[in-house]
């Protein structure tokens, strides 16, 4: 948030985006013309006379988009390339040499349509989509600043939230939903014991020591705003807490109309009953005394100003503001984030799905829909897909089987390289962009290609990723405010002090240093020459690229692995080790075409 401040500041300086953010004197009629506040319109899917290329609207849309500027897009890509992107988007691990000879000779024309349903049903579509939520959400078990063993600094029961989240996706909880129970489970009529872990959303974020003192209090009424707002409706409203927003329509009062619901809502470790006497542990929170906020200017509580109701933002709320009376007005603000007539909120949730699929939102600025972020490069489509999500339940799983079934999806990564001039950014998706695997997924790649993946654990407590004898999927790893693993560090997962909506994709030498010497990645390769190593040396080689790579080896890399394995100078078994090794430390591994 200082960050986004300090942008602010320097746009305001230079005079060029700023907008008179003083509530008196916004022009509320002008300011709701901005694209984010207008209502998502049902467009028809543009008129091409070459739609030979296009599966559906999705692809009209975007061919529409690519003609404009000069571009064509690419064809299919091949079995083997697209089968392994699907298992990445979808489950997080890679396919088995089997499940990809099975598809490839496959001649049902539905053959994608029901892949994309199996992986759908597998309890791993779960632990991938959460691991995308869990940074959006800050998840931590712990907080940035610790003495000793203080429990009160620790979150020992912060998977049960984590698990939570993998059930709700698994089950296609729908969106509105899963809003509605993260902000307010308590609230909620017919809510069961299993569904209040959800408040762990709120009940997880950072605390502070001397948490009576107002100044600490302050603190953490404004990360729970930040996440709220940026989490859900892509809007920066914590930057109003000293002053009206520079750029967008959210005053001072606004701010702290919401961060009076925070105020009104206290942590809360909770004891749940079962079945046999013992007790479920959980952090959550409830309400406290209902109170409104006055406004602290220049962010100061010791100068207090006028007193605000607890309130939805102005912009969003018509003509008259939503406000809230019902104890701390959590479920109020629920309500009106996931009301079907929020412009934002199935934008920002589509928004991040198409992210998730091609590596860049159709609003670049995921958490920011705001006169700072980015414009969508495609809003027709965009209003489209929302349009459709809501009409379609807030499905997600509808909604990502609508985009993967696409010929935008399925486009090769291979490109000229004038294209990828013309189209540097791929923001036109013109062809597919090629990726690195996030942290997760190269190490669960290489459990899964070592055969050591332990599964179906998700309610069990969290590991630590330093633990050699750790084997089960990343998701279910300790994740620390204060200290983050150094391995998740290395490969760009988010600092767990703030909400985060994307990854950074760095390419450094410490990366190539740790697949040389990690323990871990040693014990991985030994594992899969253990398994795979018999007599027969060209077999051996062939069933450890299908095994790492999911492909047999090419006439030249045979040719080379059987020279590497007969000449080495170390001992065989760690020249077959080496051999699976430098499979795991290509490219062809750790990146997904």
């Amino acid at each position: 948030m200082r960050s986004i401040v300090l942008l602010s500041f320097l746009f305001s300086f230079n005079g060029t985006l700023e907008l008179n953010a003083n509530e008196h004197d916004i022009n509320w009629e002008e300011a709701r013309q901005f694209w984010a506040f207008v209502s998502p319109s049902k467009v028809d899917s543009p008129e091409i006379d070459d739609r030979g290329w296009s599966r559906g609207d999705i692809d009209l849309f975007v061919l529409s988009e690519m003609k404009k500027n000069g571009l064509e897009p690419e064809g299919d890509a091949s079995s083997e390339v697209l089968i392994r992107r699907i298992f990445y988007d979808l489950i997080g691990l890679p396919p088995s040499s089997d499940e990809l000879e099975r598809f490839k000779e496959d001649t049902d024309e539905k053959k994608y349509e029901r892949l994309i349903d199996s992986l759908f049903d597998r309890p791993e579509y779960g632990e991938k989509m959460a691991s995308t939520w869990l940074n959006i959400a800050r998840y931590a078990e712990d907080q940035a600043h610790q003495v000793g063993n203080n429990v009160k600094f620790f979150y020992p029961h912060a998977h049960r939230y984590r698990e939570w989240v993998i059930k709700s996706y698994n089950s296609d909880l729908p969106y509105d939903q899963f809003i509605r129970l993260q902000l307010a489970a308590d609230k909620i009529e017919g809510t069961g014991n299993e569904d209040l872990v959800a408040l762990g959303f709120l009940g997880l974020g950072p605390q502070y020591y001397d948490r009576g003192r107002l100044e600490v209090k302050a603190e953490e009424w404004e990360d729970s705003v930040d996440v709220v707002s940026r989490g859900f409706l892509a809007l920066t409203v914590a930057c109003a807490r000293c002053h009206d927003h520079k750029y967008d329509p959210i005053s001072v009062a606004d701010y702290h109309a919401l961060a009076g619901v925070f105020a009104s809502t206290q942590i809360h470790k909770r004891e749940l009953d079962n079945e046999g006497g013992s007790k479920t542990v959980i952090h959550v929170v409830k309400d406290g005394k209902a109170q409104d906020l006055p406004i602290y200017n220049r962010g100061d509580v010791q100068d207090k100003g006028e007193v605000v109701p607890r309130a939805f933002l102005k912009i969003l709320s018509g003509e008259a503001p939503k406000i809230f009376t019902k104890g701390s007005g959590r479920l109020e603000l629920a309500e009106a984030i996931s009301d079907p007539q929020n412009p934002l909120t199935a934008r920002v949730a589509v928004n991040r799905i198409w992210q998730m699929l091609f590596g860049r939102g159709l609003v670049y600025t995921t958490s920011n829909f705001g006169h700072l972020g980015a414009r969508p490069t495609h809003p027709e489509l965009l209003d489209h897909l929302a349009i459709s999500f809501i009409e379609g339940g807030w499905s997600v799983k509808s909604l990502m089987k609508k985009i993967l079934l696409s010929s935008t999806y399925r486009q090769s990564s291979l490109v000229s390289s004038d294209k990828r001039i013309k189209d540097e950014e791929n923001k036109f998706y013109s062809y597919f962009k090629r990726r690195r695997l996030s942290a997760e997924m190269i190490r669960d790649s290489m459990l899964v290609v070592s055969g050591e993946l332990e599964r179906g654990d998700s309610g069990n407590e969290s590991s630590l990723i330093s633990n050699q004898k750790n084997l089960r999927r990343t998701v279910y790893s300790k994740i620390s405010r204060k200290e983050l693993d150094h391995y998740l560090a290395l490969f760009d997962y988010p600092d767990a002090n703030i909400h985060s909506s994307s990854r950074d994709e760095t390419v450094t030498p410490s990366q190539k240093l740790y697949f040389l010497n990690s323990s871990f990645v040693l014990a991985r390769s030994s594992a899969v020459a253990l398994a795979l190593v018999t007599e027969d040396k060209a077999s051996s080689i062939e069933k450890i690229y299908r095994r790492i790579l999911s492909r047999p080896p090419s006439m030249e890399e045979l040719s080379n692995a059987m020279e590497f394995i007969r000449s080495g100078k170390e001992k065989e078994k760690e020249r077959w080790s080496g051999l699976a090794q430098n499979l795991i430390i290509s490219n062809e591994f750790i990146f997904r075409d």
